[in-house]
């Protein structure tokens, strides 16, 4: 029979284990307050942030659709930077992928190759790569898509290197006891394993590369952003606010279309 006075004093952790969480906590609130030191925070500006923010919405009130037109004309153009650069980054990712596989890269130094690909396009953010493109390329579209095309080629290499080294082995090693050639090993034993996976990481890309590709604009490589960018920087609140509406109208429905898009192909 349980004795009653040990239940009252049952505890679900150790001193030893609450005296180490709590040091653990310390030592957060430590490192959180030398950031906070350290980047040298403007307090004034913080307090008076809430009314900053109260006086920039009621000059964006009500939006202005004066430059509507070219608005829609730029988010026209922000999706073909996606879509484009999501077409190129599925097509470069599937070699990369392959010899990033253990079991499908010849050797150890490709497997290297491979890797390093995937950490330097992954590693790297998108505004970077743009700024990047946009020297080498000079403004426009053509940088806005090799931006997005280099950073898209790790993260889909990454998954779907990933899928390839989880397939299942037995048919493989069919083809191969039956004399199959490689191409013929990959084409009939390693492509129908990982095509749900393709479909799925490719429509996931495109959906993400249609939130990044808004923002190019910024540092000029094309899109809607650009729009946006001389609106803040001529002080047009009420078209800022019309372009942030148009945005969201534009990613939910991107959302939209890619749901639509994995229950008809998955």
């Amino acid at each position: 029979m349980n004795n009653p006075a040990a239940l009252d004093h049952w505890s679900r952790f150790t001193p030893k284990q609450r005296i180490k969480r709590y040091a653990v906590l310390l030592a957060t609130l430590l490192v959180v307050a030398w950031a906070l030191q350290s980047i040298d925070v403007i307090w004034e500006w913080v307090w008076d942030s809430p009314a900053q923010m109260a006086d920039l919405f009621g000059r964006m009130v009500p939006p202005d659709p004066q430059n509507l037109p070219s608005i829609l004309q730029a988010m026209w153009e922000t999706v073909n930077i996606a879509t484009i650069a999501t077409l190129f980054a599925v097509i470069l990712s599937l070699p990369v992928a392959y010899i990033a596989a253990r079991n499908t890269t010849p050797n150890v130094v490709t497997l290297w190759i491979g890797r390093f690909i995937l950490v330097s396009s992954r590693s790297v953010n998108t505004i970077i790569w743009a700024l990047l493109f946009v020297a080498i390329f000079g403004p426009g579209i053509i940088a806005g898509i090799v931006a997005i095309m280099f950073r898209s080629i790790g993260f889909m290499g990454k998954l779907l290197g990933e899928a390839i080294e989880e397939i299942d082995t037995r048919p493989v090693e069919a083809l191969q006891a039956s004399g199959a050639t490689r191409f013929k090993v990959v084409l009939y034993a390693i492509v129908p394993q990982v095509m749900p996976t393709f479909f799925a990481v490719s429509i996931l890309r495109w959906d993400i590369n249609l939130r990044e590709s808004t923002v190019l604009g910024l540092v000029g490589a094309g899109g809607i952003g650009i729009i946006l960018q001389g609106a803040i920087d001529t002080f047009n609140w009420p078209e800022v606010s019309t372009i942030l509406l148009a945005i969201l109208a534009f990613v939910i429905l991107g959302e939209v279309v890619s749901m639509y898009l994995r229950k008809r192909i998955l």
